[in-house]
């Protein structure tokens, strides 16, 4: 008869307090651990042959007793191996404390001896165990896991127990990071942080999430981007600097967008865009290479190249090439009607046409961009941070590179004429006033560190959660993040 959980965790709990009772605790503060497993197998021949003591720990996977014999599975974080508790080498007792106290999800410590089962299968031969945690819930089955996608997000921590995709996902991840720090640094950038409580958010157009700080009676921001902070140190006379951290953004959740995610941002001094876009195809092509171990990726049923140079477009060729839109030939309203007629709902309110047009792009221009693409030249409104165009400036000198329609990364020019960004932040404060709850503030403070002199410079944000979600072939942000922000049930 299958037993309830509630069941099964009373069951557990008893063995726990019997445990306790007999000056066994399960828990204990300090555990025997001489070797890891992955130590263990790859010294296993001459470990073997010397027949040395092993002292081991880890986590029960599974178990199967055959008569006097008990094999199970023990997975420390480094590797899986199997071991064996033999009644003969054990004693009676000791064999019979296995099927009275132990369960598949215990943590164990075990000492014993390598040696080859009949079938050639490397193993410890137990001689003595400890539970050193109590596992008070059975994990899931080991052959069928989290099958609802939800839970795997939920309870993300037996996702990576029970599934080595999701390991070997975020082993990727963190080797993404790695290699974005190896390669900036080789750069002579340096690594910085900057405020995540502020008192005005800049550097992005994005609703902020709000707090108080008690100590101060200060009504403060979690920072939607670092930008503004670390431009402050391109006046410091930090030519080359970068910052990887978290960044939150009180938005919808969906297949690309997270509340909270991992932005990289670096700033370089006396570069302009198109030195930024070579400097980016270097990035992108050399963490490829080393995370992925080759240039090619496997996306969506799709082969997608990441070879260097890659292909440049204007956002407004763009736009006339898949929409048949010329950006100049429109005011707001006659771009609005435009875009009813080619289906793409607005559901909020507008309050600049390149608003408009960015809903138009989304929908007809980025799901056809395959092969890494510099999208560049935005409109102007769309990134008042940026340096506009001298020939034309009604766009500015930006880059948004796109691989397999996910946005990866931004980057333009950055302004630095103080009067020319306070006209820019005087429009987005009318359009704040005017319910833009995504418009940027008016920063004084840093309009002031501008006004004693920032140098021309180039400025990179990339979300890496988006390039890891690209590279582990992944569908939705949410798989490439550990912890992503989910309604409570």
């Amino acid at each position: 008869m299958t037993k309830t959980l509630k069941e099964i965790i009373k069951n557990r709990l008893n063995k726990r307090k019997v445990l306790k009772e007999r000056n066994d605790y399960p828990y204990p503060a300090k555990v025997k651990r001489e070797q890891s497993l992955a130590e263990v197998l790859n010294s296993f021949t001459k470990l073997e042959k010397e027949e040395k003591l092993l002292e081991v720990a880890g986590r029960l996977m599974s178990r199967r007793e055959h008569g006097k014999l008990t094999f199970g599975e023990l997975y420390d974080g480094t590797a899986t191996m199997q071991i064996v508790f033999r009644e003969d080498s054990m004693g009676k007792a000791a064999y019979e404390r296995i099927g009275e106290f132990v369960d598949v999800g215990d943590f164990l410590s075990v000492e014993g001896t390598a040696f080859k089962t009949k079938r050639g299968e490397e193993s410890i031969g137990v001689r003595k165990f400890k539970v050193i945690t109590k596992s008070l819930r059975p994990l899931p089955e080991k052959w069928h896991g989290l099958k609802d996608v939800e839970q795997r997000y939920r309870k993300r921590y037996l996702d990576i127990l029970m599934n080595e995709e999701a390991r070997e996902l975020f082993k990727k991840r963190s080797a993404v990071v790695s290699e974005c720090r190896n390669f900036l640094e080789g750069e002579n950038f340096i690594e910085v942080e900057t405020p995540m409580l502020q008192m005005i958010p800049g550097g992005a157009s994005a609703k902020p999430f709000e707090t108080h700080l008690n100590a101060l009676d200060l009504d403060m921001y979690l920072r939607i981007a670092p930008e503004l902070y670390l431009k402050r140190l391109l006046v410091a006379g930090m030519p080359k600097v970068y910052e990887l951290g978290r960044n939150f953004r009180n938005e919808g959740v969906d297949y690309s967008h997270n509340p909270e995610f991992t932005m990289l941002e670096f700033y370089w001094a006396y570069a302009d865009y198109k030195e930024g876009m070579k400097l980016t195809e270097e990035l992108i092509a050399s963490v490829v290479k080393k995370v992925n171990g080759k240039s090619k990726i496997e996306y969506g049923g799709e082969e997608i190249n990441i070879k260097t140079p890659f292909e440049r477009i204007e956002f407004n060729e763009l736009l006339q090439k898949h929409a048949d839109i010329n950006y100049d030939d429109y005011d707001m309203k006659t771009l609005k009607k435009k875009a009813k007629e080619l289906g793409v709902e607005i559901k909020k309110k507008v309050h600049s046409k390149a608003e408009v047009a960015d809903m138009i792009y989304k929908k007809y221009c980025l799901p056809k961009i395959q092969e890494p693409t510099f999208v560049i030249h935005h409109p102007s409104e769309m990134i008042p941070l940026a340096k506009p165009l001298e020939d034309r400036p009604g766009y500015a000198a930006s880059i948004q590179l796109v691989i397999a329609g996910w946005e990866l990364v931004k980057g333009y020019s950055e302004l630095n004429d103080p009067v020319v960004q306070r006209e820019f932040f005087e429009k987005q404060e009318k359009l704040r006033k005017s319910g833009d709850d995504e418009a940027q503030f008016m920063d004084e403070d840093f309009l002031e560190a501008l006004e004693y002199g920032m140098p021309p410079a180039f400025g990179f944000g990339m979300g890496i959660d988006r390039l890891t979600a690209f590279l582990t072939g992944s569908n939705a942000l949410r798989e490439a993040i550990l912890f992503p922000t989910m309604k409570p049930k």
